[in-house]
């Protein structure tokens, strides 16, 4: 039988953490709970805060459910996560690097040419270019589980555009609406700062070419994207202009906006979408959702996109197995953060093992996101499992397995009262001229009883997270 790890109680006893919080919710009982659910709820619905949900026919905006009984860890266990995911962020961008250079990671024999060279995500025409400050991936999303007081491990790398922030943010502006007198009582970190230093990040790489204050954009794929929400929210809380590809134009080696007051020019771009649709004359001639000749203007200095075309080789699932030979490789350090074991598909001892092991596994597809295409073992049907072997055996490259684990659960308010549900973890590290992260992330909470699956598109909902001050 797993042990679970319960990050408010150990045995009986409520650990010292959550202590205030646990005298907080006794206090306001079930009724007050549930009417300030409801608040939270017309907020949520009154800001606009929704996600769209692909292939399920209806109404595809949904209201993402939000948890008000907030999640709390200590400095002392932020401080660890911290240096943690700033450690993998750095080698993340090292192996970036690298790969698009001289590949010495690849030479000295850590990682397999093929799972590189092979991989869709490579883009080779960026072989040899230096981005700003040499950094390929600015925003990088690190999804954490806890598993007891002192382990947490790494279950994925997102290092292209990880989605999430304004949810966030929206949670503890709404928290801090809703429950002042708590926040008083309670020292918790704040995370407003982030668009500030996001904006930071994002002007410390701008262009060779780029001449005064550089001129940031965030570009979307439009108001049908499910992350939609999200990409305005960022653009208005910078202050920066949201734009989707008809609105830019390139002329020369230099990239400018439309406006009403005619051409301006562009400087950075906080792309929120995927490395096919960015320029059709470089990629997709089909799409229309970028802009022509945009790729010409970033490999001449022209503009710096962020996080950068082929920084998807350094996020997929297989290469995830490797991120803890790139720490000691490229910074001469053990791993502050440890990976799940993982079993890769495309060995065929590991095959053997997978298939012969499947009812106990997670099992995801190498290029796959947002909770779809995965098996998770333990709560699938003996048909359901024999359905996915046969997808595995027809392509065992695709896919990588690994153990279920036990993640920790928090105290979340359900139909019954307070309740224990299964959480992850998504803090964002932002990489510039200097690498921050602010004291807090996404805890995303599967909501159904005993599920593991915590994404909003599979039933999940989020809530607050927050580091409290000695």
């Amino acid at each position: 039988m797993i042990t679970v790890f319960n990050e408010m109680f150990s045995g009986k006893d409520i650990r010292d953490t959550y202590k205030v919080l646990a005298e907080w919710s006794e206090k306001m009982g079930p009724e007050d709970l549930e009417l300030k659910k409801a608040e939270a709820e017309a907020m949520f619905r009154r800001i606009g805060i929704t996600f769209a949900v692909y292939g399920e026919g209806g109404d595809t905006e949904r209201l993402i459910p939000f948890d008000l009984v907030p999640r709390l860890f200590t400095s002392y266990e932020w401080s660890r996560l911290e240096r943690g995911v700033k450690q993998r962020a750095e080698a993340l961008n090292c192996f970036l690097r690298d790969v698009y250079h001289r590949a010495e990671i690849v030479r000295a024999g850590r990682i397999p040419a093929e799972l590189v060279f092979r991989n869709a995500a490579f883009e080779p025409s960026v072989v040899g270019f230096n981005p700003p400050e040499g950094v390929f991936s600015h925003i990088v999303g690190i999804d954490l589980v806890r598993t007891s007081a002192d382990e947490f491990f790494v279950l994925e790398d997102n290092c292209r555009t990880p989605s999430g922030v304004s949810y966030m943010l929206e949670n503890r502006e709404i928290m801090m609406r809703m429950f002042p007198d708590l926040f008083r009582t309670m020292r918790v970190a704040p995370v407003e700062d982030y668009p500030d230093q996001l904006r930071r990040t994002l002007a410390s790489v701008a262009p060779q070419k780029c001449t005064g204050d550089p001129n940031i954009v965030v570009l979307t794929p439009g108001s049908m994207n499910s992350a939609y929400y999200e990409h305005s929210f960022l653009a208005d809380q910078m202050g920066v202009e949201l734009v989707e590809g008809q609105d830019l134009f390139v002329e020369g080696d230099l990239l400018f906006m439309r406006t009403t007051r005619g051409p301006q020019r562009v400087d950075v771009i906080y792309r929120r979408i995927d490395d096919p649709f960015l320029d059709p004359l470089h990629f997709r001639p089909d799409s229309m959702l970028g802009i022509p000749g945009l790729m010409n203007v970033y490999l001449t200095g022209g503009v710096s996109i962020c996080s950068a075309p082929g920084a998807g080789v350094a996020d997929d699932k297989a290469i995830y197995t490797y991120v803890p030979d790139m720490i000691r490789f490229y910074l001469g350090e053990e791993p502050i953060l440890k990976n799940v074991p993982t079993w890769r598909c495309g060995i065929p001892e590991d095959l053997k093992y997978v298939l012969a092991h499947l009812p106990e596994l997670v099992v995801k597809e190498v290029h796959g996101s947002g909770g779809y295409g995965m098996l998770v073992g333990p709560a699938s049907t003996k048909e359901q499992i024999a359905a996915y072997a046969e997808r595995i055996k027809a392509n065992p490259a695709e896919f990588i397995a690994q153990p279920t684990l036990s993640l920790s659960t928090c105290p979340t308010f359900v139909d019954q009262g307070l309740a224990p549900r299964h959480v992850d973890l998504r803090p964002y590290c932002l990489v510039g001229k200097q690498v921050t992260l602010v004291p807090g992330g996404l805890t995303r909470v599967a909501l159904r009883e005993g599920s593991l699956v915590v994404n909003s598109s599979q039933g999940g909902g989020v809530k607050d997270t927050w580091v409290i001050a000695d």
